[in-house]
């Protein structure tokens, strides 16, 4: 993940027990085109990704979780047309995090806009607007932060319990 590492996992060091360190298993991250195709790319990662960590079995729930962050960065944070599609800084980047207790998927994207959950009385029948609710349904906690140093933007996070603590 590079230099931006604690960035990313530093609001999961709030008001949880501690992240040791040495418990850190693995990561693995992957950059994603500005395009709807990628949540299926996103997906198949995730799906690897989980089978080389032997949390197969996390599937489903892990899925459903990284393809909303996905496709709510991609429908609300990536700029329209002409938006730069470069190895170095892409505009949409999926992080997958694992200690011996816990998983986080991390989507990282441009925008500096705060996701907003529907509010309790909006239609939940719609066709759209339900993702971070289901976000917070499927995961054991998500939040987001602003990105820092040379990165803009923001990364969202899902926090899934995978063991003891």
């Amino acid at each position: 993940m590079g230099t931006n590492g604690s960035t990313v996992l530093e609001p999961l060091r709030q008001g949880l027990p501690p992240i040791d360190p040495g418990a850190v298993s693995t990561s693995a991250s992957c950059a994603l085109p500005p395009r709807y195709e990628a949540v299926r790319g996103a997906r198949k990662f995730t799906s690897a990704t989980l089978d080389r960590w032997e949390l197969s079995e996390r599937f489903d729930d892990v899925a459903l979780v990284v393809s909303e962050l996905v496709t709510n960065a991609l429908r609300h944070a990536v700029p329209g047309e002409g938006c730069p599609e470069d190895g170095q800084n892409p505009p949409v980047r999926l992080h997958l995090m694992r200690w011996s207790s816990r998983l986080v998927c991390a989507v990282r994207d441009p925008s500096q806009e705060s996701p907003e959950a529907r509010r309790g009385e909006e239609d939940f029948a719609a066709e759209s607007g339900r993702g971070l609710f289901l976000v917070d349904s499927f995961s054991d906690s998500w939040g987001w932060h602003p990105l820092a140093g040379t990165l803009r933007g923001k990364v969202v996070w899902a926090l899934f319990r995978i063991g003891p603590e």
